[in-house]
């Protein structure tokens, strides 16, 4: 698979977004709801170290691809991944003042880190442990179908954008939104080339199209059972507002929009998005874009 199915290498924009220098917002930044924020911060905490996942995914691989565009995609793809986790992790110290629990999430996904980083020591080719890693390459390119399906809705609905309050989270939100769909066919790419069989990737669609939104519901209710005093005293609104929730434009259309990717020969440039993307890339980084300023 070359690049030309994509709109182009994957850009690397370094960003500040100044969360370290701005005080805490209103705490309920997501269209007031107490169930959307607190599902907003939880994303925003298990960013980080889920694309520190992705990364080391592919990475592993770098020596035995052999297509030079592939390489530089790659390159690219890992340089906006490690640039998202960045920028995550500032907001996310911005949530906890604001009285999020991101730290216990980070942690929880952080554990694959620890686990991962004693078994590329001591087993360092990829020839070794080969299911393990072909294990979370499949995951990656299970997950990134995932957030390109999400960042879409969110790159497509105005109603989404008028839910964000804090402009600062709205602006972190589409630059990542339009990044990953920038790159969304790389490790699908890598996970060709290396020759993974394609039901390792479906098995994992299967689990994120029918978990994947579940478990974010419960862990936002966790967070909110374990931090959020007035949540846990308002039991019928956070009910009200799961259900809003789920029937907003976020998750519109999303367990249909799995159901390609477990398809034998699908691809993801099969979803065309250049239209969106090239708007995106002038609406935020043109001459006058809203993040013209916010590169560094």
């Amino acid at each position: 698979m070359t690049a030309s199915r994509d709109v182009a290498y994957p850009t690397v924009r370094r960003m500040k977004f100044g969360f370290d220098a701005q005080p805490a917002t209103t705490r309920y930044f997501a269209d007031g709801s107490i169930v959307f924020s607190h599902l907003v911060a939880i994303l925003s905490a298990i960013f980080p170290p889920g694309e520190d996942i992705f990364v080391r995914s592919v990475r592993r691989y770098t020596e035995v691809i052999d297509d030079p565009d592939l390489k530089k995609r790659v390159t690219g793809f890992i340089g906006q991944e490690k640039t998202h986790g960045l920028q995550h992790r500032e907001l996310n110290e911005q949530l906890v003042a604001m009285g999020y629990p991101t730290p216990w999430f980070e942690y929880l996904l952080g554990s694959t880190e620890r686990m991962e980083k004693f078994l590329d020591r001591q087993y360092p080719s990829p020839d070794r442990l080969v299911k393990l890693r072909h294990f979370f390459l499949g995951f990656t390119v299970a997950a990134e179908h995932f957030t390109a399906v999400w960042a879409e809705n969110i790159l497509r609905s105005p109603e989404i954008q008028a839910m964000m309050s804090d402009p600062e989270i709205k602006h972190l939100l589409n630059w990542h939104s339009l990044e990953e769909l920038e790159h969304k066919s790389v490790a699908f790419d890598v996970y060709r080339a290396v020759g993974v069989p394609e039901s390792t990737r479906i098995r994992w669609m299967r689990f994120a199209q029918n978990f994947g939104i579940p478990i974010l519901v419960l862990f936002s209710w966790l967070s909110i059972a374990t931090t959020d005093v007035e949540g846990r005293r308002q039991p019928v609104r956070i009910l009200k507002e799961t259900v809003a929730m789920l029937r907003n434009p976020m998750w519109k259309g999303f367990y249909g929009a799995m159901t390609p990717f477990r398809r034998p020969g699908f691809h993801p440039a099969q979803v065309d998005t250049t239209e969106l993307v090239t708007f995106w890339q002038q609406e935020l980084f043109g001459t006058k874009g809203q993040l013209a300023g916010h590169l560094r």
